[in-house]
């Protein structure tokens, strides 16, 4: 394609993730002249079906099916936990949209207001209310299946745009269980069709939804590139933004980005949005340091690349004597998030008997997961086994099919020693300092982690689950949620985007992305970055 810049632009985005794809939709649709520069490729959606093929062929690793790795997305982590920064994360059209799970859940009303009783009480400049009509319109433009069935959830003005998926098999033996002890089930707001929607076609069970949809009924973000295209835009994909140029009034000039030809080209615009996510965004800033910006853009606080967060993962599970069509459905259709803003309430059985004590302690939000894909699945159990024929089909009739797990997200509070730096010993591709994530998880996040499990555990011993594993706080992971690098504030001193989403130090520049959140909550962040998006959009949409 021709990636010599476009001679006029109003907005250059930077990113063609969830946030870059929508900002750009949106500023087209308004009648403005928009460039998006992508670092990765623009895929075929013809290639979809033979990318889930290499994605359950042993042979492959997530990472190759979206051809991330290398030296372009080479990182390190310094920290006192190792970060794997590439496990999840897609750099292409679509983003990492193109590799996730779908969830889609609104923050509650505490995670905007600093969490009472707890140790975590830094407040967001702005709250639920007004973020609420952004949720609703990112429900519709992605597209989203849900039901007003959760007591736990904050107040909602009008219904899901589609009905939500029905509870799976699992998800009933599970509500048994967690009735007997008080545990409330409700279903998962997922952004993929239950029905025809937008054009495309409703779920049809493929059950490979992380890392491949091969049908394109899950919501990925080259749904609103393709619309930004069909509006007027320029998608330059293989575009990687190098740095930003500022001039002598502390405005963007341009953006600095390379091609695979080896060109170096100056994207000029009025305006510009950075929306390459919570790793890439602070590294970008931090890359465009000048004389008068020497800790980097944006940086006169001192904070960019601080408070980094993610979500941290606890589970649980083993088998059970009753078949349980593991691996049936590819994504989460019940939770719970009774423990959420109240996570040290007491657990209590059928007889009235306490099985998982009150806690007074400062403890995260805590949010349960019923899932449908616990279990290796028949590919594993063959190719790990050594038998063949009617013997190893007799061991799969009786080894598969009795799995079955819970999971659940914990927060982490923001600590400003986790952080997004340069690592000016390794560069990339284009000879640029790589991401160095300084990592660790503080005593909260492991208190809640033990609280989770043993609520998990509870739930399981209540069902008859033989209990074979648990990922708990010595073995957690990391649910690849980049959150609050470019933190969000109303005191420059203390904060790099205001309320309005742009950077305190420089007026034409907007930040759309998990970067800017305050507080993590334990809520998969895809929507809030969404509805962030649209209101970053009508932001730039006035300020032109």
């Amino acid at each position: 394609m021709d990636r010599s810049p476009s001679p006029r632009a109003d907005v250059c985005v930077v990113g063609a993730g969830p946030a870059g794809a929508l900002v750009a939709a949106r500023l087209t649709e308004a009648g403005h002249d928009v460039v998006v520069l992508e670092a990765g490729p623009r895929f075929d959606d013809d290639t979809r079906e033979e990318r889930m093929e290499r994605s359950i062929r042993p042979a492959h690793d997530d990472a190759s099916v979206w051809d991330m790795g290398g030296d372009r997305d080479a990182f390190s982590t310094s920290g006192d936990l190792f970060y794997p920064l590439n496990s999840a994360r897609v750099k292409g059209v679509g983003g990492t949209t193109l590799h996730w799970q779908g969830m889609v859940m609104r923050l509650h009303e505490s995670d905007f207001a600093g969490r009472a009783g707890s140790d975590d009480l830094t407040a967001w400049p702005i709250d639920y209310e007004d973020l609420q009509p952004y949720y609703a319109a990112a429900e519709r433009e992605l597209g989203v299946a849900g039901a007003d069935d959760n007591p736990f959830a904050p107040p909602r003005a009008e219904p899901f745009p589609m009905a939500a998926f029905p509870p799976s098999y699992s998800d009933s033996l599970f509500a048994e269980a967690c009735e007997r002890l008080g545990v409330t089930t409700h279903s998962v707001p997922s952004a993929r069709n239950s029905e025809p929607y937008d054009g495309r076609g409703p779920c049809v069970g493929y059950g490979t939804c992380q890392p491949v949809c091969p049908s394109g009924a899950k919501y990925s973000a080259d749904v609103h590139a393709r619309k930004a295209v069909e509006g007027g835009a320029r998608v330059v994909d293989r575009a990687p933004v190098q740095r930003l140029v500022t001039g002598d009034d502390d405005r963007v000039d341009a953006a600095v980005y390379a091609t695979p030809e080896g060109d170096t080209h100056r994207q000029e615009a009025r305006q510009f949005v950075l929306a390459a996510g919570g790793v890439e965004i602070p590294r970008l800033l931090l890359l465009s340091r000048t004389s008068n910006h020497p800790e980097g853009l944006a940086n006169s606080s001192g904070l960019v690349g601080r408070y980094f967060m993610e979500h941290l993962f606890a589970g649980a599970g083993g088998t059970l004597d009753r078949r349980t069509r593991q691996n049936h459905v590819g994504f989460v259709t019940s939770e719970s998030h009774q423990f959420y803003d109240d996570p040290g309430q007491p657990l209590t059985d059928g007889a009235g008997a306490v099985v998982v004590p009150e806690s007074d302690e400062p403890l995260a939000p805590i949010k349960l997961e019923f899932l449908n894909y616990a279990g290796p699945s028949p590919v594993e159990l063959a190719l790990g086994g050594d038998e063949w024929g009617d013997d190893l089909l007799d061991s799969l009739r009786n080894a598969y099919g009795h799995s079955i797990a819970m999971g659940g997200l914990v927060g982490q509070r923001p600590r400003p020693e986790n952080r997004v730096a340069l690592d000016t010993s390794t560069t990339d591709d284009n000879g640029n300092p790589v991401p160095d994530i300084r990592w660790s998880i503080g005593d909260r996040a492991r208190r809640s982690i033990a609280r989770a499990n043993d609520i998990q555990h509870a739930i399981l011993e209540e069902l008859g689950v033989d209990i074979g594993w648990t990922v708990g706080p010595d073995n957690t992971g990391p649910a690849f949620h980049h959150m609050g690098t470019t933190r969000m504030g109303r005191d420059p001193e203390e904060s790099v985007v205001d309320p309005r989403l742009r950077t305190h130090d420089v007026g034409n520049l907007t930040v759309a992305s998990s970067s800017v959140f305050v507080t993590a909550g334990a809520m998969n962040p895809t929507l809030t970055i969404a509805a962030l998006a649209l209101k970053a959009a009508d932001h730039v949409d006035a300020d032109l």
